[in-house]
């Protein structure tokens, strides 16, 4: 399979199908050599994150099946062992490869094995804390990983010109490391470990002047290329070196995001993630509760100074563009750094900033420590503007945006919201802005209703527990089942007399929530009937066939309720008749 070929499979697949598209195009050759070089089925092959690995599985006994890419009961859109031997972890969240290497590694060294263990990590991956605290870690916890550093926004800045080129294709070459090697061998055989040690010195310096690698020499990690990543040959060549090296390495490698297809290496951030079809609006029209929250931090921003944005290398997707370009000194993208970007917005609040954090649901898992330490406990105005919040469809199990509302409710100081259209939401914003403690606000991907209003039902029996965003669904149900209707725009704290209220005059209480059940709001109000997303990890499918699958969709939550009901008339019978 030619590299042309992969990426039109890619492209074709991409587009119909959604996903990441520019990425992938842009490591179709690395993984090719790495296909060529390395044994996919023996040998540890790390992605860091699967953005990267669609033609790594194309290349992995996958291609018959590429067609249901991210669809249901398809192939995942990350890498998943369960999918194949050919993929060695789960690689969704950015910055993590690193450290699953050297847990693979030390694991070979320990039982004497003889595999391969390559991370391919991106420039951006590698800015993140944890992949620091690994190279920090790498020499001590095993004796050799190998590191592909895929650099395609030169965000690591290094000198160029014909120098730099020159001695990275020395470098990287097979014949030099060769006669390197044997130099090597003979000066150990001769004793002449004076000669080896001023070898690599003279070595270290010249990289590390011409080539900006002296950090990760300085690691004990030695450093190869810049790599041209669309020279197969090249790519094939450093890889050998790689593999042939008795240390940890890292080959540097340079390739273009979008490679292959204008429009994605053009504008490769809008080209990163795509809906199926391409349909770049928000799903059901209208405007996408991302954009429904930049365009109100905005107008707040306009009147109040102290409003400032952060998020982590997600300014497009959670709806910040606009913001950035009218507020560019109020606006900060810290990269992949999300226990970083939370503890900064804390320093900010405490300087009597009103720092808001935009970040999806499922990212701000990695920061849940700084917001309890950083945030909660000295009750800071941080406002969460938690996006992506609930089932995301495609993404699948990695990403999906269900467990925020379990982790965060215990914490003391902190407010969660959910509003249930794009009116709401706005309010919100504004509400949180003047509260003297912490904020979420969470709220799903797609398209935000601009209003709507819960069904009230005199003498019902039955109440309907919505958050927010599942309203719609729980108006629809309500009608079903002839219930009365609770939206519960804040869910931490609730309304605790109108619970009791109802349950004093002995209604039947059923919650919908948009995450997982486990944990969720039902639990908290303690309803009866508790519909959310089950205690397992979700697949990816579209919303539609996930619901279906498990019961969520407004046809089965009805006829839940109405066997509920028929249980519960049926008891009652039983005790009057006795």
């Amino acid at each position: 399979m030619t590299a042309e070929e992969i990426r039109r499979i890619i492209c074709e697949t991409t587009l119909a199908n959604g996903g990441h598209m520019a990425s992938s195009l842009g490591a179709v050759e690395i993984a090719m050599a790495l296909a060529d070089v390395f044994d996919p089925m023996h040998d540890r092959v790390i992605w860091d994150v699967g953005h990267q690995a669609y033609a790594w599985k194309l290349l992995t006994g996958r291609a018959e099946k590429f067609s249901t890419l991210r669809r249901f009961g398809g192939l995942s859109g990350f890498p998943n062992p369960k999918e194949s031997p050919a993929d060695s972890a789960v690689a969704g969240h950015a910055g993590v490869a690193l450290s699953v290497a050297e847990g693979f590694a030390f694991a070979r060294d320990r039982r004497r094995g003889n595999e391969n263990v390559i991370a391919v990590v991106g420039d951006s991956s590698l800015v993140n804390g944890t992949s620091f605290e690994a190279l920090n870690n790498c020499v001590e916890t095993s004796k050799k990983v190998i590191i592909v550093l895929n650099d395609n926004k030169m965000s690591i800045s290094l000198p160029t010109g014909a120098v730099s080129r020159l001695l990275g294709r020395i470098i990287s070459d097979v014949r030099y490391n060769r006669i390197k090697s044997a130099a090597e061998s003979v000066g150990h055989r001769l004793g002449f470990s004076f000669l080896r040690n001023a070898y690599h010195r003279i070595e270290s310096r010249l990289k590390g002047l011409f080539l900006g690698s002296a950090f990760f020499e300085r690691l004990g990690v030695r450093y190869i290329g810049p790599v041209d990543g669309h020279n197969l040959s090249a790519l094939r060549a450093a890889f050998t070196v790689a593999k042939n090296d008795k240390r940890s390495i890292l080959v540097h490698v340079v390739t273009v995001k979008g490679k292959g297809y204008p429009p994605a290496e053009a504008d490769p951030s809008r080209w990163h993630g795509i809906p199926p079809g391409q349909n770049t609006q928000a799903a059901g029209g209208g405007i996408s509760w991302s954009a429904a929250a930049g365009a109100a931090l905005c107008e707040l921003a306009q009147k109040d100074e102290r409003v400032c944005a952060l998020t982590a290398a997600m300014k497009h997707g959670t709806g910040l563009s606009d913001f950035a370009r009218r507020f560019p000194d109020r606006f900060i993208d810290v990269g992949i750094a999300e226990g970083h970007m939370v503890a900064l917005a804390a320093g900010m609040a405490a300087g009597n900033m009103r720092p808001f954090v935009a970040v999806y649901s499922t990212f701000l898992q990695r920061a849940v420590d700084q917001v309890m330490h950083d945030v909660c406990i000295s009750n800071l105005p941080v406002v969460f503007l938690v996006d992506r919040a609930g089932i995301v469809g495609e993404d699948g199990a990695t990403h999906h945006g269900i467990y925020d509302f379990a982790m965060l409710k215990c914490l003391p100081n902190l407010t969660i919201c959910e509003p249930s259209c794009a009116e709401e939401l706005s309010r919100m914003i504004g509400e949180a802005a003047r509260r003297h403690g912490p904020t979420v606000i969470r709220y799903p991907r797609g398209a935000a209703p601009l209003h709507v209003n819960a069904v009230k039902r005199d003498g019902a029996k039955i109440a309907v527990w919505s958050t927010g965003n599942t309203l719609s669904k729980a108006n629809a149900v309500a009608e079903k089942v002839s219930a009365t209707v609770v939206y519960a725009d804040t869910l931490k704290p609730f309304d605790r007399q109108l619970l009791k209220s109802q349950r004093d005059r002995g209604m039947l209480i059923a919650s919908i929530e948009n995450g997982a059940v486990t944990g969720g709001f039902g639990e908290s109000i303690g309803a009866d009937l508790r519909f959310g997303w089950p205690d397992a990890f979700i697949p990816h499918g579209s919303v539609e066939d996930l619901e279906r699958a498990f019961g969520l969709d407004v046809e089965s939550i009805a006829s839940a309720i109405e066997n509920c009901k028929r249980r519960l008339a049926q008891r009652e019978a039983c005790g009057a008749g006795l």
